[in-house]
């Protein structure tokens, strides 16, 4: 199994993960583009939230994501306080890390995070957010919720986490 390795930008906190990821995404749904906004708001932190509305993720089972350096300075935000969602920043230099669905079986890396290695984009989703203003890619296929074909890809990861 490959092992992939992402750090913040002053390299002070380090992620691995294990594995192909389940999908690579990007998210137009208002939460994200909140939460992107927020996270780009802290001081030198580096921007999340795309031109065109969108926040770019890549999604790991829960088993194949650990913090291997940093732990102590990472900082959970979330948009409201009984939100299940959180988004976690090194506290260090304000970077993005990850999305955590503190009820799912995956989590979220910020698609920043793998820089050059960043894994090509498979699906635009939730675009019945996206600004109007701002178009999708073109050559991603775009969907306006969650497509079958997402919740396909999420579904056979819990299976394969359960027996593996």
């Amino acid at each position: 199994m490959t092992a992939t390795s992402v750090s913040c930008s002053c390299g002070k906190v380090e992620y691995k993960l294990a594995g192909t990821p389940i999908l690579t995404a990007v998210c137009y749904c208002d939460d994200c583009q909140r939460g992107s906004a927020q996270i780009d708001a802290l001081a030198n932190a580096a921007p999340v939230l795309g031109a065109d509305g969108g926040t770019a993720y890549v999604l790991y089972r829960r088993d194949r994501f650990e913090c291997t350096k940093g732990r102590e300075l990472l900082r959970d935000l979330r948009l409201k306080d009984t939100s299940p969602t959180k988004r976690v920043v090194a506290g260090c230099c304000n970077t993005a890390m990850h999305l955590d669905f503190e009820k799912g079986h995956w989590v979220a890396a910020y698609r920043e995070r793998f820089r050059q290695d960043a894994p090509p984009i498979q699906m635009c989703i939730q675009a019945r957010f996206k600004p109007e203003s701002a178009s999708a890619p073109s050559d991603i296929p775009t969907y306006r919720t969650f497509p079958p074909r997402f919740l396909a890809k999420l579904l056979m990861s819990r299976i394969a986490m359960v027996f593996s």
